[in-house]
């Protein structure tokens, strides 16, 4: 892949849940600020694709990306939208033609060897590792990288400030993924400041 790799833009992806779009911008801004630029707005709500509409439109600083992306319609609407990531928590060889042709990076979720296996087989280094404590957790990523170490990974599923680093300290682990630093009490009060503090201490953490 020639597309920038998204492992490296911070070690910590925050999974964000848009309920309602008026909120992605000050949410966005507010993890920017505490340092968390790659912000992957899953499409699990009506207002995932008016939320990266919104981020990628009036906030330059960010690398707003789309996850839950399952199927080709989800690759187009995103990429439509202003999506600079891809990310997916599992494949099929339909869905990740179209990732591959959509023109952006893209994390394409695994969770056995088999499917990692499968992935390289297709020239596909960076993948998702979901769900990452029921899969297995770091003691299976360490596993994996024995036989596979040209496989990176961004585990997201289960993982708290205590675990990150544990896993972010990992050869084959280039970023975790997760939502602790967006608690769901903050949002509603939009409480910008909390979730600027939380991201700030989120990119802290190194392996």
């Amino acid at each position: 892949m020639t597309s920038p790799s998204v492992l490296e833009l911070a070690p910590v992806v925050p999974v964000v849940v848009v309920e309602d779009a008026s909120d992605a911008v000050p949410l966005a801004r507010a993890l920017v600020a505490g340092g968390l630029p790659a912000i992957e707005v899953t499409l699990r709500t009506p207002a995932a694709l008016d939320a990266i509409r919104a981020v990628a439109a009036e906030v330059p600083d960010a690398v707003v990306g789309a996850g839950t992306v399952i199927s080709p319609q989800n690759v187009t609407d995103s990429v439509a939208a202003g999506a600079r990531f891809l990310v997916s928590p599992g494949w099929t060889d339909r869905l990740l033609d179209s990732m591959k042709a959509s023109g952006v990076p893209f994390l394409p979720g695994v969770s056995t060897t088999s499917e990692v296996v499968a992935l390289l087989e297709r020239g596909v280094r960076e993948m998702k590792f979901f769900p990452a404590a029921a899969a297995g957790g770091t003691a299976y990523l360490k596993s994996l990288a024995g036989p596979l170490p040209q496989a990176r990974f961004c585990p997201t599923g289960g993982i708290g400030l205590d675990s990150a680093p544990s896993y972010l300290a990992l050869p084959n682990v280039g970023c975790v993924g997760g939502s602790w630093m967006l608690p769901a009490q903050a949002v509603a009060d939009r409480d910008w400041g909390r979730i600027e503090s939380l991201a700030r201490e989120a990119a802290a953490l190194r392996g």
